[in-house]
């Protein structure tokens, strides 16, 4: 109910987009953008775009990507660029302002994303845009395929659209001219053979030989020394698509039942791609994960792009025409709601191809499978209204400006529901675990089975497969929030994200910090695990003295209050030094990063087979940030005897972190809230209070036997 409400509260407060251009500018000097600049103009009020100057010269105009197409990258949210268009439609510059791609903050250096937007400086837009089967312009980064592309992508069709907004010569007006709709009453049910005879579905038939060719015209040597091997007529990808929103075209490849099960899910105006294809290469990649984006494959119709993601996808067993091929995959992709899609209009499917160049490098060529509605499906042609150039620039779309009725952030969490109610059971069982533990905590074999499955689920689903993993740089990002612009709707953009930060701050008015970092982390739970394998192969316990424990845990502190400090300077540099955390690498990643960042998260987790948590106990600064409020926390839930500390010291031997001094207090800001002590509590064969009541019962049972 909490996070309900929290959300209730926060739609109604939820900002309208405004072009971002303003708000960007100031990140980049005059001449990053066109060189010898030295000042911006005043922003165009019908076009979001700023002259730029030398003294009295116009040298071009500079924009923000984003104000004018779909940016949204891997992370679902906008890559922001600004570019610098000249006059003659030519990139003069272009600099990444903002963006939050995990793979790019925390893997792949900056520098490689910089000479991949260098490389488009100089080139026509117009020219660009006009591109269509190629080896892409620019060398796409490898390990950033989906990144790299939209940014690519983005700035030449937000610059064609610019160059058509002011009129640039050689970009043509936007003309008013004849349109024709769907009719989705026309055709019938047909077989394969003549849907694909009559252009009803497509085809894009490649072999080896067609791939090595376009290879060798990229002119890259690197990829041309490694061809495809085989035969060159051998076939390398057979790949078909079509509209199976149109109803006669759906009915005839999804059969009856399954298309009205497609109708019920798609919305007004939405529609939907089959894919299907055979052959040696997939055209959704063995890379590909769920929640993950497919970067094979993209939808292209005129200056929008959408990329497919797992929510918007379904697998199908087959195709249900009569005669058609049984193929090893087949997909049923929905366009996401809200994107500007014309089904009676060309569009074309792009297909991906990558060639391995190295251990880690890869080389990219593309070819497009174009498509057209037949006549068939189509109604007669009307006259259509003209629409300037500059309004159909000034309203793009985009996906950070959604309809005013369902923003982006609504429509993520409309499509991660159930992953979003698996997240909040979890936080419901949780809740109770900790509410009713002594119930628990009596049964010692009982508990070791929950807290083992519930370690388990944290790392395999919330971490390697939810890749909800809250960082530090959360921290950072809310503070920066708060002293800068604030938007609700930007932290909700990770649903699962959000809802484990609003579990936090609940709990740790309740428990302290110890309900995350002891039961909700994915890398302590990584530890943890290690730590009771190492156990079962017997492997050495290393018992940390007190006295150095004591002075060993404030580390974790001074490395948060210096990243916490940095990040007041600079928030990048911030996220560059949250490398500390290997959560990103052994979380984020699966492991598959540079050898320094994995050789760095496998000797913390080689400790913590010896040092049970290990980077939780010293290293940790988010685990420093969450303890510094958890000091707040109104209950004492961790019940102790009066001799806990003197003389009895099996708690605090046992404590797998340490956080119960010799004494017998236990400490609040590095307790995890794991339980063992309340195991021990209640232990009628370990603890000494418990085992002299046990004897006393025994006793006075074994007299009135007798009696």
């Amino acid at each position: 109910m909490l996070v309900v409400s929290i959300i209730s509260s926060i739609s109604t407060v939820a900002q309208a987009a405004v072009p971002l251009l303003g708000q960007y500018l100031s990140r980049a000097e005059p001449a990053e953008l066109f060189a010898g600049a030295d000042r911006f103009g005043t922003i165009q009020d019908g076009v979001p775009v700023a002259p730029v100057l030398q003294g009295d010269k116009l040298l071009g105009y500079a924009y923000l990507n984003s104000d004018f197409v779909n940016t949204t990258g891997y992370s679902g949210r906008p890559i922001h660029v600004l570019v610098g268009l000249g006059t003659d439609a030519r990139v003069a510059g272009a600099k990444l302002v903002d963006h939050h791609e995990p793979i790019v903050l925390i893997g792949i250096p900056a520098e490689r994303i910089d000479r991949f937007i260098s490389g488009y400086i100089g080139r026509s837009v117009v020219e660009l845009a006009d591109q269509t089967s190629s080896s892409p312009p620019v060398d796409i980064v490898s390990g950033a395929t989906v990144t790299v592309m939209v940014i690519g992508d983005s700035i030449v069709r937000s610059g064609r659209k610019v160059a058509q907004a002011l009129g640039f010569a050689g970009t043509g007006a936007v003309a008013a001219k004849p349109r024709r709709a769907l009719e989705p009453g026309r055709g019938e049910v047909e077989d394969w053979p003549t849907l694909v005879g009559d252009g009803s579905v497509r085809r894009l038939a490649l072999t080896v030989g067609d791939v090595n060719a376009a290879f060798e015209r990229s002119g890259k040597p690197e990829a041309v020394a490694r061809p495809e091997p085989g035969a060159p007529d051998e076939t390398f990808i057979d790949l078909y698509a079509t509209l199976v929103s149109i109803p006669a075209i759906g009915r005839s490849l999804l059969g009856e039942a399954e298309y009205q099960s497609l109708a019920r899910k798609l919305k007004p105006g939405q529609h939907a791609l089959l894919v299907a294809g055979q052959g040696r290469y997939s055209f959704k990649g063995s890379g590909y994960v769920r929640g993950g984006i497919f970067d094979r494959i993209e939808l292209v119709q005129g200056d929008t792009g959408v990329r497919f993601r797992d929510r918007t996808h379904l697998r199908l067993g087959g195709v249900a025409a009569a005669g058609a091929p049984d193929f090893p995959e087949v997909g049923l992709f929905m366009i996401p709601e809200g994107t500007e899609f014309d089904p009676a209009e060309p569009w074309r499917l792009s297909l991906l191809v990558q060639r391995a160049t190295g251990a880690l490098e890869k080389a990219f060529v593309s070819f497009d499978l174009g498509y057209q509605p037949p006549d068939k499906y189509l109604g007669e042609a009307v006259a259509a209204a003209p629409a300037p150039a500059a309004a159909a620039a000034a309203a793009p779309a985009r996906e950070d400006e959604p309809p005013p009725e369902t923003p982006l952030w609504q429509r993520i969490w409309q499509g991660r529901l159930l992953d979003i109610a698996v997240a909040l059971s979890a936080m419901g069982i949780l809740t109770g675990l900790f509410f009713f533990q002594d119930s628990l905590v009596r049964r010692p074999a009982l508990y070791q089975r929950v807290r083992i499955t519930f370690l388990l689920f944290t790392l395999v689903w919330l971490g390697w497969y939810a890749k909800a993993q809250l960082s530090v740089v959360n921290v950072f990002t809310f503070a920066d929030a708060l002293r800068t612009e604030f938007r609700w709707d930007y932290f909700l953009m990770d649903p699962l994200v959000f809802i484990l930060w609003c579990s936090v701050a609940a709990s740790i008015l309740f428990w302290g910090r110890g309900a995350f970092c002891g039961w909700l982390c994915p890398f302590g739970a990584l530890q943890e695990l290690l730590y009771k394998v190492g156990q079962v192969l017997h492997l050495p316990k290393v018992k940390v003295p007190f006295g150095l424990h004591q002075r060993l845990w404030p580390i974790k502190y001074i490395i948060f209050l210096a990243l916490f400090g940095l990040s007041m300077y600079s928030l990048s540099a911030a996220e560059r030094g949250a490398e500390v955390e290997p959560f990103k690498t052994a979380i984020i990643l699966h492991f598959v990063r540079d050898w320094w960042f994995v050789l760095f998260a496998a000797a913390l987790l080689a400790a913590g087979l010896f040092i049970e948590r290990f980077f939780c106990r010293y290293l940790c600064p988010l685990g420093a940030a969450l303890a510094i409020p958890g000091r707040m926390r109104m209950f004492d839930w961790l019940r102790r005897y009066k001799e806990c500390g003197s003389p009895c010291q099996r708690c605090a031997n046992e404590c797998p972190v340490q956080a119960i001094h010799p004494e017998g207090h236990i400490n609040p800001n590095e307790c995890i809230q794991c339980m063992h002590c309340q195991v021990l509590y209640h232990h009628d064969q370990k603890c000494p209070v418990m085992i002299q009541r046990r004897l006393k019962r025994e006793k006075r049972a074994a007299g009135s036997s007798l009696a």
